[in-house]
């Protein structure tokens, strides 16, 4: 299975800037999809987040564990076509945009899925700052 197996075109309306970090909208064919729940910023098998774990350390954390969940269904990140993440404080995310940054790089590289980014005043743990679940559509 290989990523160039799908088709995946992200789409830029005429006119419109480039987005940084993201894709407006993403037309992807394939054979099967998977949507991959929340993921929070906690290691596998921990009880609980730290309280001293900052937005940056969460968000590589979650987004690790997304792209673990996503191969252990048979697919590679350049699979995904959607992410939708939540915070619970945009200030703190954007204050942590090089941790942020480097986590993405790390994990998805220079590839940008259809993205949607929220502010919410919860999340399940409580010290949780980030979740992130994603779409994928495997060849």
């Amino acid at each position: 299975m290989s990523p160039s197996d799908i088709a995946y075109t992200p789409i830029l309306p005429e006119g419109w800037p480039r987005p940084r970090g993201f894709s407006h909208a993403v037309v992807a064919t394939g054979t099967r999809s998977v949507r991959i729940a929340g993921q929070l910023g906690r290691e596998p098998g921990q009880a609980s987040i730290p309280a001293d774990a900052d937005a940056g350390a969460q968000w590589r954390i979650a987004l690790s564990n997304l792209v673990t969940v996503l191969k252990s269904a048979g697919g590679e990140p350049q699979h995904l076509v959607a992410l939708r993440a939540y915070v619970t404080d945009i200030a703190e995310f954007n204050a942590a945009g090089a941790a942020v940054g480097a986590a993405w790089g790390a994990t998805l590289g220079r590839h940008f899925p259809a993205m949607t980014l929220v502010q919410v005043s919860a999340l399940i743990d409580a010290n949780a700052k980030v979740e992130i679940e994603g779409e994928a559509i495997l060849p």
